[in-house]
C-alpha cells in the first residue's frame, strides 16, 4: 500500500526556533496553497494550544472541499473535536490513536503499540481517505518523528530574519537525533520584509 506525499511546512527563525517570535501568519498560510493538501496533519500539542482561540471563534461548519484534519492524539487529550470540525478550515476531523475509544465525537484511525505508528497511519489515510498529499502543521516533535522515520518528502521553511536568543525555544526539528539526510534544493525565494522561503526535496 502506497504512502501519501508528505510535506513539512514550518515558520522558523534563523536559529531554528518555532516559538519566541511573531510569525508572519498571513504569508505562512498564503504559501500552503502550493501543495493543495488532502490532509492537514497536526500533533495534539498544536491543537491544545489553539483551544482558547477556538472558544471565541465563529463556527460556520465544515468546509466542503477543504482538507481533512488528522490529529496525532495518542493519549486522548484533545476534546474540542466538534469545534475543530465546525471552525470552517477543514471538511472533517479524525483522531490518530493507539486504542479504540469508540468516540462518538470523532472518527479514529487506530494503530498498535505505545505510540501512534505514523507510517501505518499515513497508509491508512491513503487507503481509506484517498489522501495523496499530507501537510504537517505542527511543532517540532511530530515533524522530527516523521523525518527520523523517512516519511517526509518535502521540507518547506519560511525563514524569518531574526534570532530568538532562546536556548529552550521549541525547534522545528524536535529535540534532535534521527539520522543524517542529504536534501536537494527545490527553490529559494526572497520575499518581503526579509523573509526567505526555502524548499527542499528529501530523496
Amino acid at each position: 500500500m502506497s504512502l501519501p506525499f508528505v510535506v513539512g511546512h514550518v515558520a522558523v527563525s534563523l536559529d531554528g526556533a518555532t516559538t519566541g517570535f511573531d510569525v508572519d501568519i498571513g504569508r505562512y498560510y498564503s504559501l500552503i496553497q502550493t501543495w493543495k493538501e488532502d490532509v492537514t496533519l497536526a500533533g495534539a500539542d498544536t491543537i491544545l494550544a489553539q483551544e482558547a482561540a477556538l472558544e471565541e471563534a465563529p463556527l460556520p461548519g465544515p468546509k466542503e472541499g477543504a482538507p481533512l484534519l488528522a490529529v496525532v492524539d495518542s493519549q486522548c487529550r484533545v476534546t474540542s473535536w466538534d469545534k475543530l470540525r465546525k471552525c470552517g478550515y477543514w471538511s472533517e476531523v479524525v483522531a490518530l490513536r493507539i486504542d479504540d475509544h469508540t468516540d462518538d465525537e470523532v472518527a479514529e484511525i487506530v494503530t498498535e503499540g505505545t505510540r501512534v505508528d505514523l507510517r501505518r497511519a499515513l497508509r491508512n489515510l491513503t487507503h481509506e481517505r484517498a489522501a495523496k498529499v499530507v501537510r504537517v502543521d505542527s511543532g517540532g516533535a511530530l515533524l522530527g518523528a516523521l523525518l527520523s522515520q523517512g516519511l517526509v518528502d518535502e521540507l518547506s521553511l519560511l525563514v524569518h530574519p531574526l534570532l530568538t536568543g532562546q536556548t529552550q525555544a521549541q525547534r522545528w526539528f524536535g529535540k534532535g537525533g534521527g539520522r543524517t539526510q542529504d536534501l536537494s534544493l527545490l527553490a529559494a525565494e526572497r520575499l518581503e520584509s526579509g523573509l526567505l522561503w526555502l524548499r527542499y526535496e528529501i530523496p
